[in-house]
């Protein structure tokens, strides 16, 4: 089977819910073996008694992604358990509202230690344990890198950090033969969608998406899927938007 990871021992940040929830099936479907990350420790509990009926192995590692200690703690017991890594996907995120003028520092520096310090020190850590023909892939996002959102500047900045950080860290792997690559989604449907930003908000995005509806954490995850495989070996420093077409209009008038 084309894309096929069976067999590979995955780390993923931020697997518990929504998108990385959907890309942690995906990959244990496929026959990969899975430590994920998660904040919520009864959420991801939760979560890896589900996945443990697709594949038995599969563990739980509770981490903060921005803080030095509990990444270095988090490969060395994945790698303990797996033993070995294949593929790390970097997906923990945070996307809280709040316009610029009523911006705390605390709140725009808790979105850029998840969003960037994360990315940079997994990645780091990341490159102890990596061998010739690994993979990284990373959750962006096209805000950010393609378009704004009002009260969203941090997460925009983050975002556009993340692949700014990804084509200089593709320069600097490549000497160790390890890939890295992003996936930029638009509006996915997922509990955080809802909750954070709404009903009215994700009827107004479904408006100006070509495909007319809001994309899947699944959809999300066969592309990160590709990008973990060794179909995609000769592709590094590279993004793919999966957006159902939603950057593409120039007008709400060209919907129509």
């Amino acid at each position: 089977m084309a894309f096929s990871v069976k067999g590979k021992n995955v780390l993923l940040t931020g697997g518990a819910k929504g998108i990385g929830k959907g890309i942690a099936e995906v990959f244990l479907k496929e026959g990969a073996n899975l430590v994920f990350t998660g904040r919520n420790v009864d959420v991801a509990k939760d979560a890896e008694k589900e996945f443990k009926k697709i594949n038995e192995k599969v563990k739980f590692i509770r981490a903060d992604v921005s803080s030095e200690d509990d990444t270095v703690k988090l490969f060395k017991e994945a790698n303990e358990f797996l033993g070995s890594i294949d593929i790390v996907i970097l997906n923990a995120g945070y996307y809280p509202q709040n316009r610029i003028s009523q911006m705390k520092l605390s709140d725009w520096e808790k979105v850029t230690d998840i969003n960037l310090k994360g990315v940079f020190l997994n990645t780091r850590e990341a490159m102890k344990y990596l061998k010739n023909g690994s993979h990284i892939v990373i959750t962006s996002s096209i805000t950010g890198n393609r378009v704004g959102n009002p009260g969203l500047s941090h997460y925009s900045a983050s975002k556009a950090g993340v692949n700014g950080f990804m084509r200089t860290a593709a320069l600097e792997l490549s000497t160790l033969g390890i890939n890295i690559n992003a996936v930029e989604p638009g509006n996915i449907m997922t509990p955080g969608m809802e909750g954070v930003l709404g009903e009215k908000y994700i009827k107004d995005q479904e408006a100006i998406i070509p495909l007319g509806k809001l994309g899947s954490s699944e959809d999300i995850a066969y592309a990160v899927l590709f990008l973990a495989s060794d179909e995609a070996k000769y592709i590094t420093g590279q993004s793919i938007v999966v957006d159902g077409g939603q950057i593409l209009p120039e007008s709400a008038m060209d919907l129509h």
